[in-house]
Parts: C-alpha cells; structure tokens; sequence
C-alpha cells in the first residue's frame, strides 16, 4: 500500500491504495485530472507530487491537489506543437526547447496540453512563451524564453555559401 495525501480543499484526507491503482496517472508524460474515490466520496484532483525509495525506485507517496471551482490553481502543462513550419518547408530544421509550461487557472479552464501553432515559424525563427495563446490562463514562466526555433541545416549553409561564391563580385 502507497501512502497518499489530498489537500487544497475543506480538508486534509490522508489515505492509503495499491501501487498499481495509481500506475495510469504516476507513469504518463500527459497531464491528467484525477477522480479519486474514497469511502464513496469523489474528489477531482491533480497530481502536485510524487515520491520514490532512492534504492529499489518504488513508489512510497503521493500528494493530490484537490481542484475546488473557485480556487486557482498551478500545474505545469504539455506544450503540443502542430503545424509544419514554414522554415523547415524551406530547409530547415525545428527545435523544440520546451516541453511543458507553469500556468495558473480555475480548474474548469486546465487542459491535457496546450497547442502552440508553429506553421508561421521562418528559418531562423524563434517562437517565445509570449506567443503562446492560451485563452483563461495565466502563464507563468517568463515571456522572453524561446520555445521552438528553424535552425539552418549544415547542407543549406553550405548550399548557400556555394551560392554567394559562385555570384559575380563587384558593381
């Protein structure tokens, strides 16, 4: 049995269930709402944290964070990218330098991800967090941190150093 812990709303409740009855949520890189059932009450959570023995790498805690309709909460959301850039169309080659961002919302407005359009993304581009369009959320990570960016591919700087030494020089 695995310790657990809800809190956040009118009470703490302290409870214990199997390893695996907490296997789809603990072992998943998506973000999850959690409807826990305890003594036939429902609870809507969130998992805020987990703990695990440092030798055999077991589960030993799990804290939840009861989600109530009019309390904001935090949690960290996947970024989903979609969309082809309109830099690697051209050659290039996109990096993702982020996978999930800090958010802050009532519970109605939390998502499994939020989606970031890269189709507008040109070479040499960068995508910040600032261009994030996430309607009722809060994000909080700083805007200025890049996202995703077309970077030039070896074979195109090298295709495009050929072309301005094969172009005539002078007026």
């Amino acid at each position: 049995m695995v310790p657990a812990v809800i809190y956040g709303g009118k009470t703490e409740i302290n409870f214990a269930a199997p390893a695996t009855s907490f296997k789809n949520i603990v072992y998943t890189s998506e973000f999850m709402l959690a409807n826990v059932q305890i003594n036939g009450n429902a609870y809507r959570c969130i998992l805020k944290d987990l703990q695990f023995d440092k030798v055999t790498d077991e589960l030993t805690h799990v804290d939840f964070l009861e989600l109530v309709e009019d309390k904001k909460v935090i949690a960290t959301l996947p970024l989903n990218y979609v969309g082809t850039p309109v830099g690697v169309k051209a050659g290039g080659k996109l990096v993702t330098k982020m996978k999930a961002i800090k958010v802050k919302t009532l519970p109605k407005y939390l998502k499994e991800h939020i989606d970031v359009d890269l189709s507008n993304l040109e070479l040499n581009g960068n995508l910040r967090v600032e261009n994030i369009i996430a309607e009722n959320i809060q994000i909080l990570n700083s805007p200025r941190i890049p996202i995703a960016s077309v970077t030039m591919t070896r074979q195109l700087k090298q295709e495009e150093a050929a072309a301005a030494a094969a172009a005539p020089k002078g007026a």
